[in-house]
């Protein structure tokens, strides 16, 4: 089959790779007929290239057709359409149970201190071959892979695998009131899709802070107010100024460790990825640090007593905070991957011809696997109002 591969910093290929096949009795191989490519796949792409394996096959937001069901698999049946949750999960332990498929007690990768296992997304999070080919093989099909309707396209479906749960989440950790005020830092695909659902769910006023012009202009067209972040502290000063000098009820940090700004903490992430694999994986575990701007922003523009919601990926180990601040603001922080299982029975019945949080216009490239290389450099580069691609294999 056809693969968009890691090989290096800034280096990904489409080659051949051996078709996957069922290895354990609960396993199913889809055939995938679309694939998006995330905004946390570039910090494979350079941040954390000191975990991967030239091979590694990238990827974690796929939707596809059952191809072949192991024989302990009944629920599924070859034919079946599905999506499939970025995330593996058994879907029965006790983390499983209250909701928290990311922290699954039976895919944890204990050899890494990290949560439920990922595909195509390091050995951080357990080496699994992902999502960007023909064929992807579907560990514990019957908790991981979500049965969809047979009609519709397929963008109207995708996003569950990732988009959708990851920003519906943001904005319940947000704990946004009805009626209240949320700030969205980064109108990336998470971030702009988290406006959207904080609008749907009864927030009054959405703020969306990017310095991409475009992105800023898609978000304003669906009723957000949008801020240009290059304007540094005026930000937070013209966001008061619309919530009567206080700040919004709760800011989602959509942007994560690769933020603009903080020269040395990019300096340092860069140089360890260019360090030999062992060692910089070494100091990245032990002495890594993010570039915090967009965290600092989210803390400094909350009001008191309100929440700061982190999805954007954040991988340092010795991360400065503003601790006093946080402290005497009263500030409440909640993060961590979506737990996609959790929210979908939420999620599935908007995704109708009604298109509430309009799904079947959010991407802006479909693309084939071949032209994943030009499609990875330009997605980090934000040329060419490239916004969100998806991959059709």
């Amino acid at each position: 089959m056809r693969a968009v591969l890691w090989n290096g910093t800034r280096d990904v290929k489409t080659e051949t790779v051996p078709d996957p096949g069922i290895e354990q009795p609960g396993d199913a191989v889809i055939r995938v007929t679309s694939s998006g490519l995330c905004g946390s796949d570039l910090h494979l792409y350079e941040v954390l290239g000191p975990f991967m394996t030239p091979g590694d096959v990238l990827g974690h937001e796929p939707l596809g057709v059952v191809e072949e069901v192991g024989p302990g698999v009944t629920s599924l049946v070859p034919g079946q359409r599905v999506v499939v949750p970025f995330q593996i999960s058994c879907g029965h332990c006790p983390m499983c149970d209250t909701g928290l498929q990311t922290q699954c007690d039976n895919t944890r990768v204990d050899s890494q201190g990290t949560g439920a296992s990922i595909y195509g997304y390091s050995a951080l999070y357990g080496s699994v071959p992902g999502a960007q080919a023909e064929y992807l093989r579907v560990p514990r099909a019957e908790a991981n892979a979500i049965p969809i309707p047979g009609q519709g396209p397929d963008d109207r479906y995708v996003f569950l695998s990732d988009v959708l749960p990851t920003a519906w989440q943001a904005v319940k950790y947000a704990d946004v009131p009805r009626g209240g005020s949320v700030a969205v830092l980064g109108l990336g695909p998470i971030g702009e899709m988290a406006c959207r659902v904080a609008a749907y769910l009864g927030a009054e006023r959405v703020f969306g802070v990017d310095p991409v012009p475009e992105r800023r202009a898609r978000a304003a067209a669906r009723g957000v107010e949008v801020f240009d972040s290059a304007a540094g502290d005026d930000v937070v000063d013209a966001i008061r100024d619309r919530t009567d000098g206080r700040g919004p009820d709760a800011v989602i940090d959509a942007v994560g460790m690769e933020a603009q700004g903080h020269t040395s903490a990019r300096v340092a992430q860069r140089a360890a990825a260019m360090m030999p694999k062992g060692a910089a994986a070494k100091l990245m575990e032990t002495a890594g640090v993010d570039r915090l701007s967009a965290l600092r922003t989210a803390i400094e523009l909350v009001r008191r007593g309100g929440t700061i919601s982190l999805i954007g990926v954040y991988g340092g180990m010795a991360d400065p905070l503003p601790m006093l601040t946080l402290f005497d603001k009263q500030i409440q922080l909640r993060m961590g991957q979506a737990n996609v299982r959790h929210w979908a029975p939420d999620i599935l019945p908007l995704l109708d011809d009604e298109d509430v949080l309009g799904v079947q216009d959010f991407a802006t490239h479909h693309l084939s696997l071949e032209e994943a290389p030009e499609a990875y450099r330009r997605f980090q580069e934000k040329t060419d109002g490239i916004f969100k691609v998806v991959f059709t294999p």
